[in-house]
Formats: C-alpha cells, sequence, structure tokens
C-alpha cells in the first residue's frame, strides 16, 4: 500500500509542476510553514501525505490524525525543507488534504445521523482513478466501504437482468461460473424480486428505490425464510432521507453521495521565514 501511495504523490505532483516550478529561479534556502484548518470537519489524506519526505526535501509532522475532527485555526501539520519544494508541493499536499476531508466529513454526516445502527456503505460512483483513495476518505469518515470493483462481487443490475429470462436462470448460470466464494447480490425494484433472489440464496438483497412499506415486506420475509440474507437499501439516498430508513430492519444502506456530493474542506498553507 505505502509505494501506491507515494507513486499516487508522485503523479499527482508531475501533474502539477510539470516541466519545473518556475519559482525554483527566484527562491533560495530552507523555510518553514504549516497548514491550518479554515472550516470545521474530519481530517483525512495524511496516510497519502506523510510519504511527501520520501520524494521531495521536506520534513513534515502531522499534529493532527486521520479521523480526527479538527476546528477553524487548528494546525494540521508543519513543514520543513527546501523552500522550493515547499512552494512546489504546497496545492499538490493542500488537494490531497481537501478533498480527502471534504468526503470523510460528508461520510460522518451520514454515520452521525444514523447513530451506527445500520452499516452505512458507499458506493462505485468515483472519479475514474480516484476510487481507492476516495474509498479510503468515505472510510475514514466512518463508512463501510461498498464492492472496490467489478472483481470483488457479483451484483446483477437491471441491465444485467434484462439479458435473462429470470432471476433464477440469472443465478443458476451465475453459480455455475463464479468462484465458490464469491457472494452475489440481486438489485431489486420490488418485492417479487427480492423473494424470487431470496429462494434462490443469494447473500444480499438490494432494494432499489422501494418505498418503506415495500422494504418491510422484504425484511418480514427474511425474517421468516432467508435469514442468512443481507438487506441493503439504495437509491437517491441523502443526508435529508437516510433517517427514515433506520428502523425498517434493514442491514445497510448504500448511498452515492457520501462521495460524490461531498465538497473540498478549506485548508491554507503559510510560510514561515
Amino acid at each position: 500500500m505505502k509505494f501506491k501511495r507515494i507513486e499516487f504523490l508522485k503523479e499527482a505532483l508531475r501533474e502539477d509542476i510539470g516541466r519545473g516550478d518556475l519559482a525554483r529561479f527566484i527562491v533560495n534556502g530552507n523555510s518553514k510553514a504549516y497548514i491550518r484548518a479554515k472550516q470545521d470537519g474530519v481530517l483525512a489524506g495524511v496516510e497519502y501525505v506523510k510519504y511527501i519526505n520520501e520524494i521531495a526535501n521536506i520534513e513534515i509532522e502531522f499534529l493532527k490524525n486521520d479521523s480526527d475532527e479538527v476546528k477553524v485555526g487548528d494546525r494540521i501539520c508543519e513543514l520543513r525543507g527546501d523552500s522550493k519544494d515547499l512552494l512546489s508541493a504546497e496545492r499538490t499536499i493542500l488537494d490531497i488534504l481537501q478533498h480527502a476531508s471534504g468526503i470523510a466529513t460528508n461520510a460522518r454526516k451520514f454515520v452521525n445521523l444514523t447513530q451506527n445502527k445500520i452499516a452505512i456503505l458507499d458506493t462505485r460512483k468515483t472519479r475514474p482513478l480516484l476510487r481507492e483513495f476516495e474509498k479510503y476518505a468515505s472510510k475514514i469518515g466512518g463508512v463501510t466501504n461498498h464492492r472496490l470493483g467489478l472483481d470483488d462481487c457479483l451484483m446483477l443490475k437491471d441491465t444485467h437482468l434484462a439479458l435473462f429470462d429470470s432471476i433464477t436462470e440469472a443465478v443458476k448460470i451465475a453459480r455455475k461460473n463464479i468462484p465458490f466464494t464469491t457472494k452475489i447480490e440481486i438489485e431489486c425494484e420490488t418485492y417479487d424480486m427480492a423473494v424470487e433472489a431470496m429462494n434462490n440464496g443469494v447473500e444480499i438483497i438490494m432494494c432499489d428505490n422501494m418505498n418503506d412499506e415495500e422494504i418491510k415486506k422484504v425484511v418480514e420475509y427474511r425474517n421468516k425464510f432467508a435469514k442468512q440474507t443481507l438487506i441493503e437499501a439504495s437509491g437517491n439516498i441523502t443526508l435529508d432521507t437516510i433517517e427514515k430508513y433506520i428502523d425498517l430492519g434493514i442491514d445497510a444502506v448504500s448511498s452515492g453521495s457520501i462521495i460524490h456530493q461531498a465538497t473540498f474542506l478549506d485548508f491554507s498553507m503559510k510560510m514561515e521565514r
């Protein structure tokens, strides 16, 4: 994991610096700097930025840790090193911390609203090439990662099921071809779909855009006939609507808005001579 995060940092710096920071022609010597919070929130990004010392002439000391709550004015970290490197890395360091902390802060809001009564899951609705980073950030905020990619769970959605005569047929073919240890999740839009899926022994039912009464019926059937099945609710679930799912008897709620509706948390870096 360390080498992947170092490579991430290198690529981010390469994108910004290009052929070389022009400020290198006008600054010299060593300097100190610090990064402070300009908004309240949850800190994330430390596990990436802490490796900056391995690719630049910079020493960094974090005064806060991933998942810590920060307040306006709090010092996040202190930096020392070559002035050129500090200035060249400033934007990259801030972007990583701000982006990750924005997601972690949003994730913490979801967790706080549900008081850990049900699992909160993120989704694959992430920015291209940033999935691992963004899912790391949501996990720092207290959310549980849903599948990281298409290779770690077979989820049969409406687009898959349209190619089969029935859920029963799709599951039967899947069981013959996927690895023995692989779980199957079925996206179900109705109670009847959920019942058919449970009768075929799938591990997870996703109640997609179902109303409260339908979800309760699915839960009731599960509790009587398929106790091993997990039930997840999904579909336009936001901070404004998530509380109504707490007492429905489901196991989890998934929401893409945890990541794609998060906004940067505001940090700034200040130089000291």
